[in-house]
């Protein structure tokens, strides 16, 4: 969920071919809004996706771990970034149906790899007085230890994985209980009872300084971007355990270490950033402290892909389906493929300095490569701003194309979702169309 901070593959499942054929409508129709009439072209293909989609044999499980197998390919020998994140999907007065997505970026280069995990959970009215008397186990907020031990497995063969979360992550049990081999990093939301009796927010205040350094702040609601001048100050701190609540096997304390970034001398009317941020990284300077707090940056992927899923993309808010095992089945479908759509939006400057470029095959298969550079030959004009400048075989060539057909001009800004989703659209539609010409042909 949005906390309001300035943290600034094709999915082919195994359930055979109206499975593919979904993912494909899916990404094709995106701008447009998800709605199974309309995915289906025709009645006939309607009554297939209903059947599809209420199939028994077809589970959320299954799609949510063919997308997790695939981003288990492309994490070995990397820090991973576990992003993780609760969005509503659709609100039933108090509660509703509500979305937890974990998403695999690459700590180095910035690239989105993929999905790690998605789930959904139904909140009710009622629960909130007896959260305290529940175990953890019990509770929603079980999600945020489901989602990092899901990291450690999904991520097994990287050099590192740090999961990131927000405010609400911030849960003495997700720190006690962490997987083995993993870190966190959230953002503090209470001000918690240290182990020698001190407060923490009030123990963080009294830090001095350990250096300055200039931020860029981009625009949001309400407020023009800015270079802000930030100030970091750090230490280790022993969190005791929380009187309230039942546990088992919980340590009295455990030990994280908190990294305070905040603005000097904010805008008058500004309340300034500033950020608490619990990490059980070691920080042994201030240049290892402003590198966590670049690391917490990295969670707005993850606000990201939520936009592209919901109003500004596929509009999975806007679903009438009334059961809820069909409608998360194809919200699950469009959240995978949003998660191409974000690949292609984070990969469309093709910044060589960060790193190795991602080929295309992560985002699209092998028989799309020969469509993809013909479209290209068509797109190029004759100025250097209307050359592809990226190599044949990766995402960022693919991307250019997508944001080409899409209605970029390659002079204007930069091609964000929308624009990818539109040339995605086009991209599908030629595609289906050489398939039936050929298809006809062998006929």
């Amino acid at each position: 969920m949005k906390d309001g901070d300035d943290a600034g593959a094709v999915w082919r499942p195994s359930t055979g071919k109206r499975g593919a054929f979904l993912h494909a409508r899916l990404v094709a129709l995106g701008g447009r809004g998800v709605r199974v009439r309309r995915l289906g072209g025709d009645r006939a293909g309607e009554i297939r996706l209903t059947r599809f989609l209420r199939n028994d044999a077809v589970t959320i499980e299954e799609m949510a771990g063919t997308a997790a197998l695939r981003t288990a390919g492309r994490c070995a020998g990397r820090h991973i970034l576990a992003i993780q994140d609760t969005t509503v999907v659709s609100s039933q007065g108090g509660g509703g149906l509500y979305l937890h997505a974990v998403l695999a970026v690459d700590a180095d280069e910035g690239a989105i790899l993929g999905l790690i995990d998605g789930r959904f959970l139904l909140r009710r009215q009622g629960r909130r007085g007896s959260r305290r008397q529940r175990p953890t186990g019990d509770k929603e907020s079980r999600r945020w230890l489901d989602g990092a031990e899901r990291a450690a497995a999904v991520c097994a063969a990287a050099a590192r994985v740090t999961v990131i979360a927000d405010r609400e992550s911030d849960i003495f049990d997700a720190f006690a209980k962490r997987p083995e081999g993993s870190d966190l990093l959230v953002r503090a939301a209470q001000n918690r009872l240290l182990g020698d009796g001190g407060k923490l927010f009030s123990r963080a205040d009294a830090l001095p300084e350990a250096g300055r350094a200039e931020l860029h702040l981009p625009a949001r609601p309400g407020r023009k971007a800015r270079n802000a001048l930030v100030a970091a100050r750090f230490m280790a701190v022993d969190l005791a355990q929380p009187r309230n609540g039942v546990r088992s096997g919980a340590p009295a304390t455990t030990r994280v270490t908190l990294v305070d970034v905040r603005e000097v001398d904010p805008p008058p009317g500004d309340a300034g950033l500033h950020w608490r941020l619990l990490t059980t990284h070691e920080i042994g300077n201030v240049a290892e402290a402003f590198a966590i707090a670049d690391l917490y940056r990295r969670r707005w992927a993850i606000e990201q892909l939520f936009r592209t899923l919901k109003t500004k993309g596929f509009d999975v808010e806007g679903l009438l389906i009334e059961d809820d095992a069909p409608r998360c089945k194809l919200i699950m479908a469009a959240l995978i493929a949003a998660v191409t759509i974000q690949q292609l939006v984070h990969a469309r400057d093709g910044n060589q300095a960060a790193g190795p470029l991602r080929p295309a095959l992560d985002a699209f298969g092998g028989d799309d490569l020969p469509l993809l550079k013909a479209f290209c030959a068509t797109l190029e004009g004759k100025t250097k701003k209307q050359k592809n400048p990226h190599p044949p075989d990766s995402l960022a060539y693919a991307a250019w194309v997508c944001a080409r057909l899409g209605g970029w001009t390659g002079y204007y800004g930069k091609p964000g979702p929308i624009v990818m989703l539109n040339g995605w659209l086009y991209f599908q539609a030629a595609k289906h169309g050489a398939t039936l010409k050929n298809q006809n042909k062998n006929v």
